[in-house]
């Protein structure tokens, strides 16, 4: 994205290039290789040019018109999603317009083909692009060094996001805040910086790129004296719209004769979506659990044959607004590991006050497999089905590690935990612990059932690679 928040020419492009070689790819699946349905004639594709046309003007206009352009670069999945929309719009208009003419010999069957192969090579083609870019922000290339102004809610609401949307470009290297508490305390791994008069060092210091102001909106003079200072220094200053401290997820606009009413609800999952939540828990859970049960079995029985001990190992846990539970997994160590775990806390590699160690001694020799590929936490499906936990949601922590939280990292119990999470794809092991707590939060602060169904796709390859997992 530049400067003026535009997608890159080349993009539009790339997806001009490809809309063009899926066409072609259509008509060659269709009367060279003929699969599916063999035709009866044959056209030339000279024949088709118009249509080749029509197409390649109308795609990106249904781009622009479904934001596959905007706020780019998107997550791969949604991208997929706009683009699979846009598609089947451009799609049914070449079919209506065969229907209004009524041509000889266009093949409707080859426009659905040609479709299909767009989203395909499309899907493709924004995976590609987001493995090069990534590639390129992991040294550094287009990223962009951001400064806070302001660590408030709206602030930390901004970190959070950050946190949770890496393909957004941004890198927070600190934060300033004229109050003493928050200016010289860093949040998580966001360094605090000092005072407002700390930051046009700040810039040149750790040479940022932009400057993102969370001020309340009575601050209104200093947010102008620091974007002007900002243009001195031919830094970006931009500025989140404060509503009363408000993110628009909060705020519902209803129309009362002509005049805007404006409606205030609390940042967290409703209890309408936490039903539909439930019922697709369920659901889940009841299929999981009997395609799952031929696995569950042997699963079972390689740990009885493996070690001595139970085979389901059981641990109190603190769920939903702090509620105790007894939460199920397949015992993966030895018998008698939670005694130990003080005498190996010098090897802790985790920060916080959670415990994980990459080598752990504890475990058997099929606990180290079944941790490698997630296989433990299968059982964990009964817990779902009994209400105590969801598919997706922060991770249940014990009661000893929530009596170290810090006030703000209490939010992350407003939603019913989860067998997996935003922070489990997005690096699991290998975030910070306040890193965790941002990404769980921001989960709850924007949850919808596409954003679990995202996280349960993302979950599938990170299991069977083991990403991250130990």
């Amino acid at each position: 994205m530049n400067r003026n928040g535009r997608v890159p020419w080349w993009v539009v492009l790339v997806d001009v290039i490809t809309t063009i070689v899926a066409f072609i790819a259509g008509y060659w699946v269709r009367y060279d290789l003929r699969w599916f349905l063999d035709v009866a004639y044959d056209a030339p594709l000279s024949a088709y040019l118009p249509f080749l046309a029509l197409y390649v003007v109308v795609l990106p206009l249904f781009f622009v018109v479904d934001g596959v352009y905007r706020h780019w670069p998107r997550s791969w999945m949604d991208q997929v999603y706009r683009i699979t929309n846009s598609t089947a719009k451009a799609t049914v208009l070449m079919l209506a317009v065969t229907f209004v003419f009524r041509p000889r010999y266009y093949s409707r069957a080859m426009l659905v083909e040609v479709g299909i192969l767009t989203i395909l090579l499309l899907a493709l083609v924004r995976w590609v692009e987001g493995v090069v870019i990534a590639r390129l922000r992991a040294r550094g290339v287009g990223i962009k060094r951001a400064i806070i102004v302001g660590a408030g809610e709206v602030g930390r609401t901004v970190m959070r996001t950050i946190v949770a949307c890496p393909e957004l470009g941004y890198r927070v290297i600190g934060f300033v805040d004229d109050n003493p508490e928050k200016g010289h305390t860093d949040i998580g791994p966001f360094k605090a910086l000092g005072p407002l008069e700390n930051l046009p060092a700040a810039i040149d210091r750790e040479q940022a790129d932009e400057v993102i102001i969370t001020l309340p909106w009575m601050y209104h003079r200093k947010i102008m004296g620091i974007v002007r200072e900002c243009e001195r220094r031919n830094v970006r200053a931009r500025i989140v719209p404060d509503l009363f401290q408000m993110s628009l997820s909060q705020v519902n606009v209803e129309d009362l004769g002509g005049i805007p009413l404006i409606s205030v609800r609390e940042v967290s999952i409703s209890r309408g979506a936490l039903l539909v939540k439930r019922a697709v828990d369920i659901f889940g859970a009841v299929v999981g659990l009997t395609l799952g049960a031929p696995l569950l079995a042997l699963i079972a029985l390689v740990i009885r044959l493996d070690s001595s001990g139970p085979i389901i190992f059981r641990q109190t846990r603190v769920g939903l607004r702090g509620r105790l539970f007894e939460m199920y997994k397949f015992r993966s160590m030895h018998v008698g590991a939670e005694e130990q775990q003080d005498m190996l806390a010098e090897f802790n590699e985790a920060d916080g006050p959670i415990f994980k160690i990459r080598d752990d001694p504890r475990l058997t020799r099929v606990g180290r497999i079944l941790r490698r590929m997630s296989l433990d936490e299968l059982p964990q499906l009964v817990n779902v089905l009994r209400g105590e936990m969801s598919l997706v949601g922060p991770r249940p922590p014990i009661p000893s590690e929530v009596e170290k939280y810090q006030e703000w990292h209490k939010k992350r119990l407003e939603a019913p935990p989860g067998m997996t999470g935003l922070w489990q794809v997005s690096g699991r092991s290998r975030l910070s612990f306040d890193e965790m707590v941002l990404l769980d939060i921001y989960y709850i602060e924007n949850w919808s059932l596409w954003l679990d169904l995202k996280i349960l796709l993302r979950t599938i390859p990170k299991v069977l690679i083991g990403e991250g997992a130990y």
